[in-house]
């Protein structure tokens, strides 16, 4: 893990980290139960999440002979620094053209757009507001 977080998250990682955050801690057998369309062994999932403890991403306490785990990276966080990477990888670090992509892909729905239409604007209200606070 770098110091802004964690990158290059695998599926696997993602789908374990749902769901800690989602429980807060659970069991590895738990873990493993909720991701058992995977088809992956219990060994598999707790080889995976002592992996990922010494990443820094997840924690445990002893409960008696259980590890119980928990997400120790923040869910913003990740969302933040995996969406950057993609845009640094694949759109040469402008995210307008990931915007334009996801039109242009048909990706984002009308409904969507007014939803995004509202946000720019709060943004920069947000932004005019802070500017004018700092006069």
């Amino acid at each position: 893990m770098t110091s802004s977080g964690p990158r290059n998250l695998g599926d696997l990682q993602l789908a374990i980290l749902g769901e800690l955050w989602a429980r807060r801690e659970a069991p590895v057998a738990e873990v493993h139960q909720a991701l058992q369309d995977r088809g992956l062994a219990l060994t598999t999932i707790a080889t995976m999440l002592r992996k990922m403890e010494e990443k820094g991403l997840v924690a445990h306490r002893e409960n008696g002979r259980q590890f119980l785990y928990r997400a120790v990276v923040d869910p913003d966080l990740v969302q933040r620094n995996m969406v950057g990477d993609l845009v640094s990888r694949l759109f040469d670090g402008d995210p307008l053209e990931l915007v334009n992509h996801l039109l242009r892909a048909g990706d984002i729905e009308l409904s969507e757009l007014e939803e995004l239409r509202k946000r720019v604007a709060e943004a920069e209200r947000a932004e005019r507001g802070g500017r004018e606070d700092a006069r």
